[in-house]
């Protein structure tokens, strides 16, 4: 969230692991006047509004509101420990603004009015808007409503509690955004609107999620936990059906978005701009190394763990206590053959590569002043 936000890796804005409530579990500090997609957007008149999950702190001066949002209405945390009271560790974090509030129901249809609610009074304004909406499924607890939990069982005879509960919880959120869809489809909203869908990180295998043939999940840094699909609908300029196999990150949307919105003087990131690749035309973006970091507790004993990537090339650790893995996902795109990376030129450019990369976060801080 950090990189959508800033067009900048994560660790290079102060959040190189998971921003939490208990100061003893936390691993970011949202780096503070880092320029933000929302604020960029105001600039060329946008109305900017976030519906959802923020999850880049909880206090001044990194609310929502105070990082480029006209609008928030949603939680500050980065999950909910039940999705009908909408707690964590026993804490109300939903906030309108800067009010408290206390809404009834399950949060995946809670967020899905609110964005339709929002849609509703900015519709017809004269000025564009900016609507990021960040739902808290699929993350766990695997808690779909009823209904959605019984169609699945019923449908796939033999299906075991936690895999029910999985795709319950993720048909669930289907369901909702099509009645955002449909909503934009009914009011021609979507007739001037780029909608745009992705995820943070790949399935949670160990809660009844699935990544295909991937190797990995959430919180390891095999394709299976970083690699994730992303639709584009922006009608009479992305062409129906249209696919590409280009690689993007989520920083990367920070000056796509920019350029399509015309902003002038788009601050320096790490990203590239998306926009030739969405119209069809030729684009090439893995002409430069790109990195994944996570900072964690627990285990991890609080030290960061990497990967790295040109071209098809990529080396990988899930823990800092591992040595580096050694791939080719052209040839293996499912991580089975190390390679060996005695006298390797690409290996040794990549952990360079890598190397400079982590000298240039270290000048950041990643908790809080004191």
């Amino acid at each position: 969230r950090a990189a959508l936000m800033t067009g900048k890796y994560p660790d290079h804005v102060g959040v190189p692991g998971v921003i939490r409530q208990k100061e003893m579990n936390n691993w970011g500090y949202f780096k503070e006047n880092v320029p933000t997609l929302p604020g960029l957007l105001k600039k060329a008149g946008y109305h900017t509004a976030l519906v959802g999950k923020w999850h880049l702190g909880y206090a001044s001066p990194n609310t929502p509101n105070e990082r480029g949002f006209d609008y928030f209405k949603g939680i500050h945390s980065g999950m909910m420990s039940d999705y009908w009271t909408h707690l964590r560790n026993g804490k109300n974090t939903m906030r309108f603004n800067g009010q408290v509030i206390d809404p009834e129901g399950h949060a995946t249809d809670i967020f899905t009015d609110w964005a339709i609610e929002y849609v509703t009074a900015h519709k017809d304004d004269k000025d564009p808007f900016f609507l990021y909406l960040a739902y808290n499924a699929p993350h766990y607890p695997m808690q779909p409503p009823k209904k959605f939990l019984e169609k699945v069982k019923k449908r796939e005879k033999g299906i075991t509690k936690k895999r029910a509960k999985a795709v319950g919880l993720i048909e669930h959120l289907d369901f909702s955004i099509g009645r955002l869809m449909d909503y934009l489809k009914e009011t021609g909203v979507i007739d001037r609107t780029l909608i745009v869908f992705s995820s943070d990180n790949g399935g949670s295998i160990r809660h009844g999620q699935s990544n295909g043939k991937l190797r990995g999940e959430k919180r390891e840094l095999f394709e299976g936990g970083i690699r994730v699909p992303t639709f584009a609908i922006w009608k009479g300029h992305i062409t129906p059906g249209a696919t590409t196999e280009n690689i993007g990150l989520l920083m990367d949307w920070f000056s796509t978005l920019g350029e399509l919105a015309g902003v002038e003087d788009i601050p320096e990131n790490d990203g590239i701009s998306l926009l030739p690749t969405l119209l069809g035309k030729e684009q090439v973006t893995d002409e430069r190394y790109l990195f994944w970091v996570r900072k964690e507790g627990g285990p991890y004993g609080g030290q960061s763990h990497y990967a790295a990537r040109y071209k098809g090339y990529k080396i990988l650790q899930n823990s800092a206590y591992e040595p580096f893995k050694f791939f080719n996902i052209r040839e293996d795109e499912y991580e089975e053959k190390e390679l060996d990376f005695t006298g390797s030129k690409v290996y040794n450019r990549l952990r360079t590569a890598l190397r400079e990369h982590i000298r240039k976060a270290g000048t950041v801080p990643w908790q809080p002043p004191k």
